[in-house]
């Protein structure tokens, strides 16, 4: 659901809510990376004091750089924080993308690197033969997405070397909070450290 003073969807204010509660994201001293830069988040982000923050993205207009994600132009270990959320169901190669997220992430960093996926599927789906706008639409949930994650995501960003916590943050969260935040319950976060 799309709030339209903030123009966030629930997946933007579950994150939202675990940076300010859970970690130090407003207050230390973050070189953070973010991936397809939503609205809901760029210009409050832009204003932090605390944080080197750096855009990127392949087609957007917003973006400060202009980077593949299978081949991004930043030196090893560059970021300690990174956000990269709905992005990588639009990824050919997903294996490599989070390759190049491990890597450009610091040591003790933590990347949020939020899909789409189905909790009552257990391996991913993905046909790289379709290629018909509407099949895909109707397959993967849209026109532009390869693929529909299952469970076996978190194992994935696990054997790229992340450290993964799949949190579901909305277990301590309470049911007035949920309704009033209108949070989608037990969706989980993923929170990868390396």
């Amino acid at each position: 659901m799309l709030a339209p003073g903030t123009l966030s969807l629930e997946r933007h204010r579950l994150f939202w809510l675990y940076l300010k509660n859970e970690t130090t994201f407003f207050s230390a001293p973050l070189r953070v990376l973010h991936f397809a830069p939503e609205q809901a988040f760029v210009q409050k982000f832009k204003k932090q004091k605390n944080l080197t923050y750096t855009t990127t993205d392949l087609n957007s207009p917003i973006a400060d750089v202009k980077a593949d994600i299978c081949d991004l132009p930043f030196k090893d270990n560059s970021f300690d924080f990174i956000i990269c959320n709905h992005v990588l169901e639009h990824i050919p190669d997903d294996t490599k993308a989070m390759q190049e997220l491990y890597r450009v992430l610091a040591p003790s960093g933590t990347a949020i690197v939020q899909v789409p996926y189905d909790a009552k599927r257990e391996i991913t789906f993905e046909d790289n033969t379709i290629t018909d706008q509407s099949e895909r639409t109707r397959i993967f949930g849209q026109y532009d997405h390869l693929r529909v994650y299952g469970m076996d995501y978190f194992k994935k960003l696990s054997s790229i070397g992340f450290d993964v916590n799949a949190l579901d943050y909305t277990s301590s969260i309470s049911s007035d909070d949920i309704e009033r935040y209108r949070l989608c319950k037990g969706e989980l976060l993923p929170v990868c450290k390396k």
